[in-house]
């Protein structure tokens, strides 16, 4: 096996593959970086240049798309607190205080470099682990599906901070988005209000852009008043000058932390931004000071930006192995290898052993390329914090109106933005988490699909829990939810405890 590692990375070394390899990351970097557009529309566009080159050429490309798209969401998350992509969801939490509290190049650097890690655990773990997860994952049926994207849902009670029933009842706002549309089996119009556009159901991505990037921008307007810079408080020298070796530092010597993020988001089929969420909250679950989360510790940067990109090896493994897409990007990479001839599933490394070794040495290789392009575009990234926000923000809501628009070339799009963006406005003023809000949204329609698929396939509801590997996931998701109150409770008397203590 390194034997046909190590060759396949002597042949991406190659100009001729190393060039689209460099390119395709470069173009994943800034579309990724750019709200609303996601890497699923970059590696669209990116798509039909690959027809003329061989197959190795044209993977190589869009697997650089896929890790450059995946590190590059964390800029905007950071220095906007707006999410370049919906996997750097959970990075906004953390990375985004602690720009605003001056240390922008800090929390820009956490973020490069545990994307870097986290993408080479999970490359490691993918190479090393394919037939083991070959086999596990072929146990997987709709009832195991089911449990685990309920376990995802589970997060919601991690992710609260002030209010446990906000917190909740925004997770089922997010659900109930989700229903909105056509009923799955029987075809009947749910929630759509006589609003003829509802029948289609409401994309992700409008949602998304709407709740967070209209939110922000309204909150950062109200506080600063229009006028300032976006980062008044940041020395412009300090904030460029950072230690690598300090901020690599602080990544590696958390192992315990990086590891098991890293497997989280290495998992087939959750989705980069569902394992973002869970790490996310895993790392608060497990650290000593869960209280610092939201307010710009190093822990939630390095869990969500671990996991997002060690999901890229886990979704690859999916079309690799068993000729199925984990995600929208490999579904359409699917594509590219059904264009160019070649069978994907089970007899697609034995069958075709170059290209597959190829495309895993493209995709280790894709990470050092994406540093160096970070490396050299980050003093760059960094001015975003001098413009001030009257000529940045119009920009950026520009920007994600048009990406709205450019999902499906209808205004559809951009009035579900406007009306999003209001609805997580007057969330953020009423003091409902957002965090809740988008994992019920991100769940909920594989929560429905996959309840439909085994209720279909055997209505014994006793299933869910006899099954070992459904029955173990729901045990942890009720494990989980009992841990997340436990935390809650004994947050919130040290709390009352610091306040008799300091009125005494």
């Amino acid at each position: 096996m390194y034997e046909l590692l190590f060759a396949g990375l002597a042949n991406v070394v190659q100009v001729k593959y190393l060039l689209p390899l460099a390119l395709g990351t470069l173009v994943g970097v800034v579309g990724g970086a750019l709200p609303g557009v996601t890497i699923t529309m970059t590696i669209i566009v990116v798509l039909p240049f690959t027809f003329g080159l061989d197959p190795l050429q044209g993977l190589a490309a869009m697997t650089g798309v896929y890790v450059g798209g995946s590190a590059g969401g964390l800029v905007t998350a950071v220095l906007l607190g707006i999410p370049g992509t919906p996997s750097a969801i959970a990075t906004t939490f953390d990375g985004h205080p602690m720009a605003r509290n001056g240390e922008p190049g800090r929390a820009l650097w956490i973020g490069i470099w545990a994307s870097f890690f986290g993408g080479l655990l999970g490359g490691i773990f993918l190479i090393g682990a394919t037939g083991p997860l070959a086999r596990i994952a072929l146990e997987f049926g709709p009832w195991e599906f089911f449990s685990l994207f309920v376990l995802a849902l589970s997060m919601v009670a991690g992710l609260v901070e002030a209010s446990l029933l906000k917190g909740l009842l925004s997770g089922m706002l997010g659900l109930i988005v989700t229903v909105m549309g056509v009923d799955p089996v029987l075809g009947r119009e749910r929630l759509t209000l006589g609003i003829p556009f509802l029948a289609g159901g409401v994309e992700f991505l409008p949602v998304l852009i709407g709740v967070f990037a209209f939110a922000q921008i309204m909150t950062e307007v109200e506080r600063m008043g229009g006028a300032a810079p976006l980062a008044d408080a940041i020395d412009r020298a300090a904030s460029l000058a950072v230690s690598h070796l300090k901020v690599i530092w602080e990544i590696v010597s958390r192992p315990l932390i990086l590891l098991w993020v890293a497997f989280v988001g290495v998992l087939p089929a959750i989705g980069g931004s569902a394992a973002s969420m869970m790490a996310y909250d895993q790392a608060k679950k497990f650290s000593r000071h869960p209280e610092r989360f939201g307010t710009g510790t190093p822990e939630g940067i390095i869990a969500s930006e671990a996991s997002n990109n060690a999901n890229v090896g886990g979704s690859l493994v999916t079309i690799m192995a068993f000729g199925i897409p984990g995600d929208a990007v490999t579904a359409v990479m699917l594509g590219a290898l059904t264009i160019h001839g070649i069978q994907s599933g089970p007899l697609f490394i034995s069958q075709n052993t170059q290209l597959a070794y190829g495309m895993f040495a493209a995709y280790l290789l894709a990470h050092p390329i994406m540093v160096l392009i970070l490396a050299l575009g980050s003093r760059w990234m960094l001015r975003v914090t001098t413009v001030p926000k009257a000529a940045l923000f119009p920009v950026v809501l520009v920007l994600c109106v048009v990406g709205a628009y450019a999902l499906n070339n209808t205004m559809t799009n951009v009035y579900v933005l406007l009306v999003f963006g209001l609805l997580g406005y007057a969330m953020v003023k009423t003091g409902f988490p957002l965090a809740p809000f988008i994992l019920g949204v991100i769940l909920g329609d594989q929560i429905e699909l996959n309840l439909v698929r085994s209720i279909m396939t055997d209505a014994n509801p006793w299933l869910f829990i006899t099954r070992p590997i459904s029955g173990g996931l729901l045990f942890a998701s009720v494990a989980s939810v009992a841990f997340a109150l436990w935390q809650h409770r004994r947050q919130q008397a040290k709390l009352s405890a610091s306040e008799g203590d300091a009125d005494f």
